[in-house]
Order: structure tokens, then sequence, then C-alpha cells
């Protein structure tokens, strides 16, 4: 697994650090590329809850326009975040922590938060909301593309794009990122 050439230095970094980890499990680059435009609009603190060994805090990284703007990333696996602190170790405006998702409460409200969809009990969105801030920005991945509503995977409602997408202090939309994934951006009222 070695990063396309035509990617960003961090996240090229990301996944040569991932490759040494044996790491496999990391935001699609049609992902990151919508998370690094994204981070481009935001000043202020963007968060990611579950680091893995930094890929998409390195899409969120290659986005930043200004010194405004700074990332916080937390991952509870400590090898793995010891191995996302190699890519941020001399960048000021990233900072990597060994430590589960909910230690990040306190250092918002954030201006763009991404998620992974695969943990729906840690990105409930009860859980969130008042973490953003007003106009803020909610990333969630990994979804499967669904074109019916209630939206139905693995042959089951899915409570939790249900929930995004109805709740009404967030106004959502699905976004296809490649034929065979989606992801929902949430902005809050």
């Amino acid at each position: 697994m070695s990063a396309p050439p035509d990617l960003p230095d961090v996240v090229s970094r990301a996944f040569d650090v991932c490759r040494r980890a044996g790491y496999v499990a990391f935001c699609r680059n049609e992902t990151g590329r919508l998370l690094a435009t994204l981070a481009a609009t935001r000043e202020g603190t963007m968060a990611e809850f579950g680091t893995g060994c930094g890929v998409g805090t390195a899409w969120l990284r290659s986005g930043v326009r200004n010194d405004k703007a700074r990332i916080v990333t937390a991952e509870l696996n400590p090898k793995l975040a010891a191995a996302a602190t190699e890519i941020f170790v001399a960048d000021p405006l990233v900072d990597v922590l060994a430590a589960d998702w909910s230690t990040l409460k306190d250092k918002g409200p954030f201006s763009l938060l991404f998620l992974d969809s695969g943990d729906p009990d840690a990105v409930r969105v009860d859980q969130i909301a008042d973490l953003i801030e007003p106009g803020g920005i909610v990333v969630l991945d990994d979804f499967v593309p669904c074109e019916m509503w209630p939206p139905i995977t693995g042959g089951r409602v899915d409570i939790l794009r249900e929930e995004w997408l109805t709740d009404e202090r967030f106004t959502t939309v699905e976004v296809l990122v490649a034929t065979d994934a989606s992801a929902l951006i949430a902005t809050r009222h």
C-alpha cells in the first residue's frame, strides 16, 4: 500500500506510516479530498474522533489554509496514536492524543468534526450536536449509498443515517464520494 503520487505530502507520509504499522483501515482518498476541501473553508478548532494512523487527519491538514485553524484528534489505541504522532510531530497546528474521543469534549466547539460511522454508538447526533459551533460541519464516512427512504443497509433501517438526516439541529446531505461509498455532511444551525 503506497500512496499515489498525486497526493499532498502530508497524506503521503500518513500512508507510509500506515504501511509500516500494518494498518489498513483509513478513510478513502475520495473522502479525504472532501475533508481537505471542507477544511480549507474553516478556522477555529477541527477534530477527528478515531485517528487510526492519521490519514483522515492528514487530509484535514492538507486543506488548512491559515494559522487560525488547528486540528485535534484522538485515538484510543496507543500504538496507532504513536504512529499518527510521527506524521505531525513538527506541526504546531495538529495535536494527536492517545485517548478516547470523549476527552475532546472540552476542546471544542468544533468548526469541523470528522467521524467514522463504523461505531454507531459513538457518533449519535445527541452525543455530538453540542460539540459543534453554529455553522460548523460534521462529516461521517463509510456509508453504502442508499436511494430509498427510510435508508436501508443490510436489510435493516439505517438508524444512524436516518437520525442525522432528520435532526432539526442540522441540515444534512448524503453525498457520493465514489460509486460504492457515501458520506454525510451536516451543518449545525
